[in-house]
């Protein structure tokens, strides 16, 4: 019978091995090595570790912390993350897959189906190989839950986090080393309370887990909320600056226009007409300026119209802002900055011909329509029409900052390519 054990064991520890691997990349995201095959190297590396303590030493159940330290030493190798990454990372990992499934096991052998869990092969004691069999179903479980759970957002912890985590580990996993060292040792079961508290210290570990996580997820969003809020500032501060700029060089436009008309009159020479004629289109630019109703709006046109056509593409505005004065000038900002920088992209990857964007702004019944088209590839089609409710569809950079200044106005935004043409509308309800 010890052939058959040694088999069952092999492919515990095979499953053990491809969890850590799992977990591995669940946690950690920074590979120290490029080559496609590490991932396997790591389960390789631990089977053999965890397969020679198993088989070729006498720790007995002493064995369970040393496999502990292989797994973070490996994951510390083949990982440039944190050691507090991957400390987390095996600590979970050997609940999921040694813990939660070994204390079911035991329990549901012990209490509902009335046998024995420990039979003695040779000098050695191992589980009844039916509980392999259950054990590896409720890992296999246990492992598709846990890894949905984490794989989706993933936080550099910090020390006072692990630590943390790890004295409810620890705590729990002494008790799981008193119930290994009955079995492996003397051949014995515990008592059946002992297994229960097994069961309830995983659950109350990945409570906590979840806790920290989520505690992670929100200092994150708060940080990225900063950042994004000090971008939005900046630019605007940005956009206040050009506006001054503009009002200072419009103010002696008018002088300017008319000096050089007498300058005209009185030219003597081909030079110095061609300078006059020079000097009058550089001048002549300020008649073409965009005059929305909304000086902030005014400046983001003239400077996106500037670098539309400094990449050869076709800008063309429509634009009617007068009245609408209900809208913050950091949202004009944040809608028409970010709106057009994406439009500008785009149509950066087309070819010079197709290279054409369209922006309306008006009032239609009680709503002011916002739209921005462009040109965009087959490859961008979305499936079907999608708004900003629910919508995972982004369209460049900068589109939540967009849909988060036309929620404050209760407006909503609309994204679809269809034909060949990009298009994002915002309707925002005017009181």
């Amino acid at each position: 019978m010890m052939w058959l054990y040694q088999i069952l064991d092999i492919l515990s520890t095979i499953t053990e091995s491809i969890c850590l691997m799992v977990f591995g990349i669940c946690f950690c995201k920074e590979p120290r090595f490029r080559s496609p095959g590490y991932k396997w190297c790591i389960s390789g590396v631990y089977f053999i570790c965890v397969y020679a303590f198993t088989w070729y030493s006498e720790l007995g159940a002493y064995k369970m912390p040393v496999f502990i330290i292989i797994g973070i030493v490996i994951l510390k190798i083949f990982y440039k993350d944190s050691i507090c990454q991957c400390i987390v990372a095996y600590e979970v990992q050997f609940l999921v897959v040694t813990v939660i499934p070994e204390s079911i096991g035991a329990l549901v052998f012990t209490l509902f189906l009335e046998e024995d869990l420990i039979v003695r092969v040779g000098s050695k004691y191992f589980a009844r190989w039916e509980s392999y069999f259950f054990m590896l179903a409720v890992r296999v479980l246990t492992v598709f839950v846990v890894y949905n759970i984490c794989r989706k957002d993933r936080y550099q912890l910090m020390w006072k986090d692990t630590l943390i985590l790890t004295i409810v580990f620890v705590s729990g996993f002494s008790i799981f080393m008193k119930n290994t060292f009955i079995q492996i040792n003397l051949g014995t079961v515990s008592e059946i309370s002992f297994y229960i508290v097994e069961v309830i210290f995983p659950l109350f570990f990945m409570i906590l887990f979840l806790y920290v996580k989520n505690t992670l997820y929100l200092r994150e969003q708060e940080r990225k909320d900063k950042m994004q809020i000090a971008q939005l500032q900046k630019q605007f501060d940005y956009y206040r600056a050009k506006q001054k700029d503009e009002e200072k060089v419009r103010s002696v436009y008018h002088d300017m226009k008319n000096h050089l008309l007498i300058l005209q009159q009185q030219i003597n020479s081909p030079e110095t007409a061609e300078i006059v004629e020079e000097l009058q289109a550089q001048v002549a630019m300020y008649e073409d300026y965009v005059h929305t109703g909304n000086g902030i709006l005014d400046i983001i046109l003239k400077e996106k119209s500037e670098l539309a056509r400094d990449k050869q593409i076709a800008l063309s505005v429509a634009v009617d802002f007068h009245g609408v004065d209900f809208i913050e000038p950091l949202d004009i900002s944040t809608i028409f900055g970010n709106g057009l920088d994406n439009a500008i992209e785009a149509s950066e990857r087309l070819p010079v011909e197709q290279r054409t964007i369209l922006v309306k702004t008006g009032k239609i019944h009680n709503f002011l329509s916002i739209v921005i088209q462009n040109n965009c590839t087959e490859e961008s089609k979305p499936n079907k029409k999608r708004t900003t409710k629910g919508s995972d569809f982004l369209h460049g950079f900068g589109i939540s900052n967009m849909q988060k200044a036309a929620g404050k106005y209760d407006g909503q935004l609309t994204t679809k390519c269809e034909k060949g043409k990009f298009v994002l509308k915002i309707l925002i309800p005017i009181l």
